[in-house]
């Protein structure tokens, strides 16, 4: 057990290492193309164009794998940038509606194609059966704390 234990010791510095690297690929994209934009604010901003006339906070909520604190702080400063609106669903008064306003089109059109570039670099020098395995991996480590976190 105690090389295990050896082997494994930097799991959540390498994880760590690995997800700063991304965000700052992304940071300085972001930066480059002259846009003032967190990772968390183009998530939610391009999670809010993909579900269209249907996006709520609700939804955004359920499936940023944030709070709900954390996520109204993020809507709450696109509002700011004016790049979504939050109004109510007709009818529905309970939920709140997002909409990407004109101006955050125009953000979601200049960054998209160079996310999807950023996604790409990400699978450079790696066949399928690799990024399987490695989605595969990422997937159990995250099932094994949730089910350690369930059962403690």
């Amino acid at each position: 057990m105690l090389n295990q234990i050896d082997e494994i010791s930097g799991i959540g510095l390498h994880l760590d290492l690995v997800l700063r690297c991304i965000q700052d690929a992304y940071l300085k994209k972001f930066a480059e193309l002259g846009v003032d934009l967190t990772i968390e604010q183009w998530v939610i901003l391009h999670r809010i164009s993909e579900l269209g006339k249907e996006a709520s906070q609700r939804e955004i909520v359920r499936t940023n794998f944030r709070n709900r604190a954390t996520t109204s702080r993020v809507i709450g400063k696109l509002e700011k940038k004016e790049w979504i609106t939050k109004t109510r669903f007709e009818g529905d008064q309970k939920r709140f509606k997002l909409e990407v306003t004109r101006k955050g089109r125009r953000v979601i059109n200049k960054i998209l194609p160079h996310a999807v570039e950023l996604r790409k670099l990400a699978i450079n020098n790696l066949d399928r059966s690799e990024f399987d395995v490695f989605l595969k991996v990422l997937n159990q480590i995250g099932n094994n704390y949730s089910d350690g976190l369930d059962n403690a």
